[in-house]
């Protein structure tokens, strides 16, 4: 009987392996490379290159993951496969966040070992097999690649982003205990084991896997750190933005406030209360400066203070769910029908509270506290469902890069 009709007889895939099956092949990974990706095809051919000089005699494979990149960078990682076979793609469709695409790459592979690093060839590859000799013979959980080392650096930042990366790594301590150096960092290796302790945890929030490895983790991690100098990027553009800032604020309040209250509902409930300021104002500028008649005034009012709330909503609040184009419009209208069926909700619940000869206040709370619960669940089920817009349509991988055949 062939390996595979005995994976596909239950009776014995559920029995104990036989001895034959149970020893390893020489062929299979003991290091995994997950790199995350989006529009870096001009920089896959290099980083393969670099990759198979760095690792000779290491049983290795890399995979790249990549969040449907417009520039064909899932066909430049295949086409490479073809003539490389420890080279591995997984292209994800819908899906957005380097956090989420770590997990994702690291549950794709078997090895033992994982390493994390850039697919923008500013990590270091050749300390992959010092990483790697480290977190074997010092039985080690992680080990970091740090910039922030006697004998690492930024290499040619400018000096913004030097104050940006230094700011988010001391916020990252009210979250992180452990001495680390570059919690920050990128580049870092993992052991099975300690990921898959932490994995159930991780918020997959962000561009920072490792801080939310180390928050995440039942158990303080044994680490070692290694100095990294950080290269320069030399195809494509970086992705660091000021709403990657902002995700990895989100990240930091979720590990403060724990999984109780996700943090997505309380920045839906913080744009809520400053919806309730848009409205006052928008009213009083209606009936005081432009003299129009309360009802009017109090309708123009809340369709300005619900379009604000949506705007907001959906650049901050669920940002890896955006809506763009027609979406956005089928998105408003969705969220007005929405936020109008939470209106009669908290007039409802607050006449019934009231009713019940209860304070006028404990009223109005018990009808907003409704209003807002009933807008955050609707909302995420109508209007920003969790497929964010198709990506544009993905060029030809250039031919240029791929190795010639023998």
């Amino acid at each position: 009987m062939s390996v595979a009709e005995r994976v596909r007889d239950e009776s014995i895939a559920l029995a104990p392996a036989p001895a034959t099956m149970a020893r390893p092949w020489s062929s299979a990974a003991e290091l995994a490379i997950v790199i995350p990706v989006l529009n870096e095809r001009d920089n896959i051919a290099p980083l393969v290159e670099r990759l198979t000089d760095a690792l000779a005699g290491i049983r290795w494979e890399a995979i790249f993951v990549d969040d449907d990149s417009p520039d064909g960078t899932a066909d430049t990682v295949r086409a490479l496969a073809r003539f490389q076979s420890n080279i591995r793609c997984v292209q994800r469709l819908g899906r957005r966040g380097l956090a989420s695409a770590c997990v994702e790459g690291i549950l794709s592979s078997a090895a033992p070992y994982v390493a994390v690093m850039d697919g923008d060839l500013q990590h270091d590859e050749t300390l992959l097999p010092q990483m790697l000799a480290r977190i074997k013979a010092e039985r080690l959980d992680v080990v970091v690649a740090s910039r922030y080392t006697d004998a690492g650096s930024v290499g040619q930042w400018q000096r913004s982003r030097v104050v940006i990366s230094d700011v988010a790594g001391r916020l990252s301590r009210l979250v992180v205990k452990a001495d680390l150096t570059d919690p920050m960092s990128g580049f870092f290796m993992v052991e099975r084991s300690a990921f898959a302790a932490a994995m159930r945890s991780l918020t997959g929030q962000g561009f920072k896997i490792l801080l939310d490895l180390f928050a995440s983790s039942p158990r303080p991690l044994v680490f070692a750190e290694v100095p990294l100098t950080f290269r320069r990027r030399l195809h494509g553009e970086s992705k660091l933005d000021t709403l990657v800032a902002w995700e990895y604020l989100m990240l930091v309040l979720q590990k403060l406030v724990g999984p109780a209250v996700p943090v997505r509902f309380l920045l839906f409930s913080l744009i809520g209360a400053l919806g309730v300021g848009t409205h006052l104002l928008t009213l009083w500028f209606g009936t005081h400066l432009l003299a129009i008649a309360f009802p009017v005034a109090q309708a123009i009012a809340t369709l300005v203070a619900m379009t604000g709330n949506f705007l907001l909503n959906n650049l901050f609040t669920y940002r890896d769910r955006r809506l763009r184009g027609r979406r956005l419009v089928t998105g408003l209208i969705s969220f007005y029908a929405v936020c109008g069926a939470g209106g009669a909700a908290n007039v409802g619940v607050a006449s019934y509270v009231a009713g019940g000869h209860h304070s006028w206040w404990l009223a109005g709370l018990a009808g907003a506290a409704v209003s807002v619960v009933w807008n955050y669940a609707m909302s995420s089920i109508f209007t920003w469902s969790g497929s964010p817009a198709p990506a544009a349509k993905p060029q030809t991988a250039a031919r240029a890069a791929l190795p010639a055949a023998n």
